[in-house]
């Protein structure tokens, strides 16, 4: 069994625990772990905004996630400071607006890995600085390594 596949057997046995104690009328799709550092405050603040907006978020940390992004197969380019993924074994990689992960996960996407919004764009979720925004685009992975965009997040 490679790394990727003992990863996610044991997310997924970690999971059905959850499931089956404090969480069972929960849609496992809502389910996200996430892989951060210890000391980054804008992860802590993201897994806020996904967990105020219905999303259970349980966090793994890490000293180092290079190891983590090589195994998702996340590019250098579409990378950011945390990696999550969905129990049913999307990426969402960075500060994505959780309206789009449930969005991409209500639909069909073929070949697709994730989500990614490259870098900490001011004005993202976790990110927020006074009034300060840049435009960012969410961008869709695909298994070939492709990416097209998803949404432009212009506000």
């Amino acid at each position: 069994m490679n790394k990727k596949h003992f990863h996610l057997v044991i997310f997924s046995l970690a999971l059905l625990m959850f499931q089956q104690s404090s969480i069972a009328n929960t849609d496992i799709k809502t389910m996200l772990l996430t892989h951060k550092t210890p000391t980054c405050g804008c992860c802590k603040e993201w897994v806020k905004h996904a967990k105020d907006h219905g999303f259970n978020v349980h966090t793994q940390d890490h000293k180092n996630l290079e190891d983590i992004k090589k195994m998702y197969a996340i590019k250098p380019e579409y990378r950011s400071c945390h990696t999550t993924v969905s129990s049913n074994g999307f990426i969402f990689e960075g500060h994505i607006p959780v309206q789009y992960i449930t969005q991409f996960l209500s639909e069909d996407h073929p070949n697709a890995i994730g989500l990614s919004v490259p870098g900490m764009p001011l004005g993202s979720p976790g990110m927020e600085f006074d009034d300060r925004f840049t435009p960012y685009d969410v961008l869709i992975l695909y298994k070939d390594g492709s990416n097209r965009v998803f949404a432009e997040v212009r506000n």
